[in-house]
């Protein structure tokens, strides 16, 4: 384990160890799989690309009923904070007209990207949307929209690691690290 890391010009510090991700993780399956085992269901897991890979693989592994999985890759982060806009990077990866989806994110700050893609979804017809995030900023979400399943709430801290990057770096670590302010230059 590391305890400090370099990306780029930042320096980070270890926040939350893969051992309480995945203690949150199994939680969050507990939930969904209450919700959708025996039910017949079999909704769609769309992966938000690229942040919620790590999350959506640890999920799946723990869900004890049938489920699609799709993907789409919105933007709304530069460096080390978010450009107010959304972009979409690339579209769905199949037809969600009429299906159940579970949105698989790695974090809900503000929320103008999960609002966003439920917008996106609701156009393309989908039948029911719920949302799934690894990691909530309580303070920083003010929006109406309900989030279903939260695995784990933190600070409005800047974060990298386990899906989360810093202009592309820091994704491949498999604990969270948090911006180490007193390190920086």
């Amino acid at each position: 384990m590391t305890d400090r890391i370099k990306l780029h010009d930042k320096v980070f510090k270890r926040f939350i160890p893969n051992e309480r991700l995945i203690e949150a993780i199994d939680k969050v399956a507990d939930k969904i799989n209450a919700d959708y085992h025996g039910t017949g269901k079999v909704p769609v897991l769309l992966c938000v690309l690229n942040g919620s890979i790590p999350f959506t693989a640890e999920l799946m592994k723990r869900l004890d009923f049938d489920v699609d999985l799709m993907s789409i890759k919105l933007t709304s982060y530069q460096g080390i904070s978010s450009t107010g806009e959304v972009k979409m990077d690339m579209g769905l990866t199949g037809d969600v007209t009429g299906k159940e989806i579970i949105v698989i994110e790695d974090i809900v700050d503000t929320g103008r990207t999960i609002e966003t893609l439920v917008d996106i979804l609701q156009a393309r017809k989908a039948a029911k949307v719920k949302v799934c995030t690894m990691l909530l900023k309580p303070e920083m979400y003010k929006k109406d929209l309900a989030l279903d399943y939260v695995a784990m709430e933190i600070p409005d801290d800047f974060i990298v690691g386990f899906g989360l990057d810093y202009d592309g770096l820091g994704r491949n670590y498999k604990d969270i690290y948090v911006l180490d302010n007193e390190s920086q230059n």
